[in-house]
């Protein structure tokens, strides 16, 4: 009789798997999910992202790319649709994990990033559409921003660190992955893997400004969705209510949820059941 053996999921199969348990999560306020689409982005361009993007994870598992040289080669391969930036965010943090083998491995390695890796990151930000700040002095669109990383030795780490006190994912590369951990723990807690996501989400909502939210808009919008997901909480008011009112006004968590997509592949990693 033939017996096949099973081997257990890679890390590049894990990080694919969160993202697509992240965008089919039902009920994450102002998000894309299997239940509303965008006008100019929808579901099945973060489901082609999650698809096109399995062959730099695996590179990235084996140690064949750097951080740099994998966010230049996802945003290549996920540029195949034209809903725009999808997962920029959570490649930061996805990269870093999955070749640091999880959290203690991933705060280590994000220090030890070159001035290539920086120089590799710009040339990512420029073949796609993530929002910045309109003041922020290295201007990711101005070529001599790439000969200043270069005369002054700037590693990727430093740029990250750089935007670290108004933008929260590159906070977590400075944090230890704070967030991130944060995010696992508290799918990990909760045994209803069908609504661990949206709960876990709107958890973090409740106590986290959300800084995309806060370039497209300003902090006091962000504080606002904040406060709105902690009436939820305490019942003075729907989900379903604050998802209504951020998708009527554009207001979408997105840092958010690149954070929890990260939360997600660590929890996975650390044998939660999504299905429990």
């Amino acid at each position: 009789m033939l017996q096949l053996t099973v081997k257990p999921p890679s890390l590049a199969e894990l990080a694919q798997f969160a993202m697509l348990l992240e965008v089919t999560a039902r009920e994450k306020p102002g998000n894309i999910d299997r239940c509303h689409d965008f006008a100019d982005t929808r579901l099945d361009h973060f489901l082609s992202s999650a698809v096109m993007v399995k062959p730099i994870f695996s590179a990235v598992e084996d140690g064949c790319l750097s951080i740099g040289e994998a966010m230049c080669g996802a945003v290549a391969r996920t540029n195949m649709h034209n809903g725009g930036n999808t997962h920029f965010g959570a490649f930061l943090l996805l990269f870093p994990l999955i070749a640091g083998r999880g959290i203690v491995g991933a705060a280590e390695l994000v220090k030890k990033t070159t001035v290539t890796d920086a120089v590799l990151f710009y040339e990512a930000f420029g073949l796609t559409q993530v929002r910045v700040r309109c003041e922020d002095p290295m201007d990711v669109n101005d070529p001599t921003s790439v000969q200043r990383l270069i005369e002054e030795q700037i590693t990727m780490y430093d740029v990250v660190k750089y935007s670290a006190q108004h933008d929260m994912i590159a906070r977590e590369w400075t944090n230890g992955f704070d967030l991130t951990r944060r995010a696992a723990d508290l799918l990990i807690a909760q045994s209803d893997g069908v609504h661990a996501i949206p709960m876990m989400f709107l958890a973090l909502m409740a106590r986290y400004p959300d800084t995309f939210i806060a370039k497209k808009f300003d902090e006091t919008t962000a504080e606002q969705v904040m406060y709105k997901a902690r009436e939820v909480l305490d019942g003075k008011r729907t989900l379903a209510e604050l998802d209504k009112e951020c998708i009527e006004a554009g207001i979408n968590p997105g840092s958010l949820a690149d954070i929890c997509i990260a939360g997600i592949f660590i929890a996975l990693l650390e044998g939660w059941k999504w299905d429990c």
